[in-house]
């Protein structure tokens, strides 16, 4: 594996200044799903098992490894009894019941967004729909979303698959991958609805408002910027996203990196910087400080985000559960002892201080 951090043997590149993105990395739903992990680390002996990478960064899911942590890409990969969590992108149905039956305790930390994608899924095929799908073949999310109705879904990801699509008999609904770009989404749905004059559509947009933020953050400093860097891994749907706009808004040099170690080391002038949504803050500031601007970092908002997914109910009642048993254990009234709120911790801190087999 690539090393993400900030290598000791690299000279700094010193550029002009930095144009910083904002907002950038970390969406609700990751922060959530850190979290919850995290916490599970906490809460059992390890190893705690993952099904597929709980979100698409290489650093995220190594020090979760280095916790303990072992990702499987097949539920029967987990020893009966054992901790389960099920990753952010969303798990089929056949792969849920999987992991109960495995008889251990079971985490889903699924984004409340990809849920309701699924949740439109499952009431427009029981409604008799057949649905258009605009999704990335072999994504986790299309891959699990797909699964919720096999029988009447058809992922598509051009306007050329749109009109190879066949006649159908019964009404049309249009969903999406919520990591997808405007690019992606929009002309794939302008030919969905040519095609299909009736179509079904949600009334709010099945596109990740955090990856619509990111993306619009990254288009106003792009034409500003001799480079652009986006920090990201190379299995991250809205990462890929973000650098492709970057080429469309018309900058000539877009890097996408994990790490310090992959930026070129020819940059100069002003180099933006943004990072993916499941992107941890370290590497950000790794990448400024190899950057090294000699006139500074900038930092652009275009909005604020306020946006809070709470872990999942079971999950909270657990560590509510071994709070109160703690305190109880030590004398106290447990009534008394702050149970935790992760609504005011920062994700990139509770991944910052993991290190191996320990509690966080």
């Amino acid at each position: 594996m690539a090393n993400t951090g900030n290598p000791t043997d690299v000279e700094p590149v010193g550029v002009d200044r930095v144009l910083l993105a904002a907002p950038r990395g970390f969406c609700a739903g990751v922060e959530m799903a850190i979290k919850a992990l995290a916490w599970m680390v906490r809460a059992f002996e390890p190893p705690v098992y993952c099904y597929h990478e709980i979100v698409h960064n290489q650093l995220v899911v190594q020090r979760f490894e280095d916790s303990g942590v072992v990702f499987v890409d097949d539920i029967s990969e987990v020893p009966e009894g054992r901790p389960i969590m099920l990753s952010a992108h969303g798990s089929a149905p056949e792969v849920v019941a999987a992991a109960r039956d495995r008889g251990g305790y079971v985490v889903d930390a699924v984004c409340p967004l990809v849920t309701k994608v699924h949740h439109e899924v499952k009431t427009r095929a029981g409604k008799g729909y057949q649905i258009v799908y605009v999704g990335h073949e072999g994504h986790e999310e299309a891959v699990g979303t797909m699964a919720v109705a096999p029988d009447v879904i058809h992922r598509v990801e051009t306007p050329e698959e749109v009109a190879a699509l066949p006649e159908f008999e019964t009404p049309v609904a249009v969903l999406a991958q919520t990591t997808l770009s405007h690019r992606e989404w929009s002309g794939v749905l302008a030919a969905t609805q040519e095609r299909f004059p009736e179509l079904w559509q949600p009334g709010r947009s099945d596109l990740c408002f955090a990856t619509t933020n990111r993306q619009t953050a990254l288009m106003d400093i792009a034409t500003r910027c001799d480079a652009m860097v986006v920090i990201g891994s190379a299995n991250s749907s809205n990462t890929n996203a973000l650098a492709s706009l970057g080429t469309e808004a018309g900058c000539e040099r877009v890097y996408r990196v994990n790490g310090v170690d992959e930026l070129p080391n020819d940059l100069t002038g002003t180099v933006g910087v943004t990072a993916g949504a499941s992107a941890p803050e370290d590497l950000v500031r790794a990448v400024i400080n190899r950057l090294s601007p000699r006139n500074g970092v900038e930092e652009i908002h275009v909005t604020e985000e306020d946006e809070y997914f709470p872990p999942p109910r079971n999950l909270r009642e657990l560590l509510g559960a071994i709070d109160v048993a703690a305190s109880l254990t030590i004398g106290t009234n447990g009534d008394d002892r702050a149970l935790l709120d992760d609504r005011s911790i920062d994700a990139s801190d509770v991944l910052e201080s993991l290190a191996p087999n320990t509690a966080v």
